[in-house]
């Protein structure tokens, strides 16, 4: 069959069509401004997890730029400059990201609420999902409380030695080398999220503090935890909130440590985005932000095993 054709049937183009509906009336009820920033940026982002997609301008003398891996840092200039709670419905791009539930250009949604703890953000992100899928309920679990109760193991203690040694029992791992993160994340990807497959709508909170991403840390219980969360429906990962950093210069630290392993691992170093650091030393307010993967969403509503199956056009037919 020539790949003219969508990958998707009529059935879920009419469900796509339908959800950004629901998705927007949701906001709208809550008083929650829809915006819309760039999809391309001079600057992309230093996380090593993330690799942008380059544009090439036409022109030498020109500065390559990056479509967007996520509208955060657009968003966070507005909130910045007192916007006051934003969302975002649209598309965002990765680089390498290919296969049954990765596709190189994604549709995303990402909402910022000024004034929010992060465990509000999660009722609402669980009201939000909930509503979508006709469910009615989540859990909540901490990073700790999921690999002590399937594994056996504190992720603040325990060694890499041991967590290679726990990897190699559960899977084939070859002559693999990972650092503490590399293998907890492993970990969580192999032999958890297949639990939690098994447990409907639940969040995953309160990460290690080297996992913060761009979320604030904070004491809880004598240890330091970073805030954020992961929300995981049926086993597959849909959400990722924190509790905003706003601290300019820890940014740029942790932008600086970014780079380390960048160039550590052989990936090209990134410059922070330099209007974001002048947004956050302006004065971000404190407030708590999410990611949701609409695409993934989509699957977990109608049943799917692959995105293709629920967007127009994959990256093969694109």
């Amino acid at each position: 069959m020539s790949d003219w054709r969508p990958g998707s049937t009529r059935a879920a183009l009419q469900a796509r069509g339908e959800i950004f509906a629901l998705l927007r009336h949701f906001f709208a009820q809550k008083q929650v401004l829809e915006v819309d920033t760039p999809l391309l940026s001079r600057f992309g982002v230093t996380d090593p997890s993330i690799e942008p997609l380059r544009v090439l301008p036409s022109s030498a003398e020109a500065s390559s730029m990056f479509l967007q891996s996520s509208p955060e840092f657009a968003m966070k200039r507005l909130l910045a400059a007192g916007s006051g709670p934003i969302y975002q419905l649209g598309k965002a791009f990765r680089d390498g990201e290919i296969g049954a539930k990765h596709n190189p250009e994604f549709t995303l949604l990402e909402w910022y609420r000024p004034g929010f703890t992060l465990q509000q953000l999660m009722s609402e992100v669980g009201e939000l999902v909930c509503e979508c899928l006709d469910r009615d309920r989540w859990d909540i679990i901490s990073y700790r409380a999921l690999f002590e109760e399937v594994l056996s193991v504190d992720p603040w203690t325990v060694t890499v030695a041991q967590l290679k040694e726990l990897a190699a029992k559960q899977l084939d791992i070859g002559q693999l080398e990972l650092d503490h993160d590399g293998w907890l994340d492993l970990l969580m990807s192999h032999v958890l999220e297949p639990v939690l497959a098994h447990q409907g709508l639940q969040f995953v909170c309160d990460y290690p503090p080297s996992q913060a991403a761009l979320a604030r840390c904070s004491v809880r219980n004598g240890q330091t935890v970073a805030e954020r969360f992961e929300l995981y429906v049926d086993g597959i990962e849909l959400a990722n909130g924190y509790r905003e950093l706003l601290d300019a210069k820890e940014l740029m630290a942790r932008a600086a440590s970014d780079n380390e392993r960048r160039q550590l691992s052989g990936q090209e170093p990134r410059v922070l985005d330099s209007r974001l650091v002048d947004a956050m030393l302006e004065g971000l307010p404190d407030c708590s932000g999410v990611a949701l993967g609409v695409d993934r969403l989509l699957m977990a509503k109608l049943g799917a095993d692959r995105l293709s199956a629920v967007m127009p056009f994959d990256w093969t037919r694109a």
